[in-house]
């Protein structure tokens, strides 16, 4: 009996030797409310007006459930992973409807060094997205109004991607490296690859075969001195598809669920982004005055057909914004951008649009808030996305609804 005391005792003392040594943290965000919007789209002679009302979800911050987790390797090492999956608070099943179910937002594993950096490997953000976020005065969220992260949850995106479209937000198959801080400045790097190449002989059919390659690398640089910051990032994604037996829209791209599908649907015949090159560019700065903190961003976007460079899309905003604490629980922002877009190859009339953007969050609790939004977009006459004759569009969103945090 003692015997079999201290062996007990001896597995609890390694198991919990072993758990004070790794961490693993559930967490979340769960948000839901009243969403709605309005849009008018004038493609002359045909007008089309759209009004949506519904109790909805995810419009200040996308809903999520995710995993991390860290183990020490002592020295100073550490190996860590993420695990992180939208939720769809509204649906009714889990998987196999209309959202996709159980979609992966980014799961990477990685190791890190103190004083050096980190590598990690898998669906990861990308540098872009990475600086975007912390130069944000509407923190991501998805309402119409941000220009460079530009997203809604009901109201339509009007002008065929004109609108929307910012940036690439995450890839698949990617590795990164992540430096640590020196001297205020950090840097990333981020290489992509999914390259499937095929050769078919010793049939009675004529051979078939190819390459379906999807590649990419990314750089982010950013600096901190005292209440000042500025981020800058640059990323070039490039799909090269050569199939014999591809024909129109039978081959995706490996990360196409990353990129929307309006602004890079230039490869001439197919429905899907096929032999482009996706070149993108973000700066952006913020500077805490204490009673505010004030934000600036530009981004860039070109993406070309790899077979004509007479044939591409071009994108580019750039946007201001204030965030501050009127009391220490209401907080408040506002934001406003302009931008253009050039769609679908050289000689079509570059357009023009602008937005703004106003929210409150009233803080109930460190994890919870109430929150109110209002964006609008405005969109001027173009040839857009090869539409027959001249489209001008406006839209606004707005919600009131709760975020609660775990």
């Amino acid at each position: 009996m003692k015997k079999s005391l201290l062996a007990l005792a001896a597995l609890s003392a390694i198991a919990g030797a072993a758990q004070a040594q790794s961490s693993v943290t559930v967490y979340g965000i769960l948000d839901v409310g009243y969403i709605g919007s309005n849009s008018r789209v004038s493609a002359q002679p045909a007008v089309t007006k759209t009004e949506t009302s519904q109790l909805g979800q995810s419009a200040e911050q996308t809903s999520r459930l995710g995993l991390k987790g860290t183990e020490d390797l002592g020295n100073g090492a550490s190996a860590f992973f993420t695990a992180e999956f939208y939720l769809y608070p509204q649906d009714s099943s889990l998987s196999g409807n209309s959202t996709g179910g159980l979609q992966n937002r980014q799961t990477f594993v990685g190791l890190k060094k103190n004083g050096i950096g980190q590598v990690a490997v898998g669906l990861q953000y990308t540098p872009i997205f990475n600086a975007g976020a912390a130069t944000s005065a509407g923190q991501y969220n998805n309402m119409l109004g941000d220009l460079v992260y530009a997203g809604s949850t009901t109201a339509a995106n009007s002008g065929n991607g004109a609108v929307s479209a910012g940036f690439t937000n995450r890839v698949s198959n990617s590795l990164t490296l992540q430096s640590d801080n020196f001297a205020g400045f950090t840097g990333s790097v981020l290489v992509t690859q999914n390259n499937t190449n095929t050769t078919e002989t010793g049939t009675a059919a004529a051979p078939v075969g190819g390459n379906t390659n999807a590649s990419g690398w990314g750089l982010g640089l950013d600096y901190t001195y005292k209440k000042f910051y500025i981020a800058g990032a640059y990323q070039a994604l490039k799909e090269l598809t050569t199939a014999t037996n591809v024909g129109t829209g039978a081959a995706s791209v490996p990360w196409s669920g990353a990129q929307p599908s309006a602004p890079t649907t230039v490869s001439a015949g197919a429905a899907n982004a096929l032999n482009i090159q996706d070149n993108q560019g973000f700066v952006g700065a913020t500077y805490d005055f204490g009673i505010l903190k004030a934000y600036a961003q530009y981004v860039t976007r070109t993406a070309t057909s790899t077979t004509s460079s007479n044939y591409y899309v071009k994108r580019s905003a750039e946007q201001i914004g204030v965030r501050s604490f009127i009391t220490p629980t209401i907080e408040a922002w506002g934001s406003a951008g302009l931008g253009r877009y050039t769609g679908y190859g050289s000689g079509t009339p570059t357009a023009n649009f602008n937005g703004w953007q106003l929210g409150s969050n009233y803080y109930l609790s460190k994890r919870t808030n109430l929150y109110a939004i209002y964006g609008q977009q405005l969109f001027s006459n173009a040839n857009v996305g090869g539409t027959v004759g001249t489209v001008s569009a406006g839209a606004n969103n707005y919600a009131i609804g709760m975020r609660h945090t775990f």
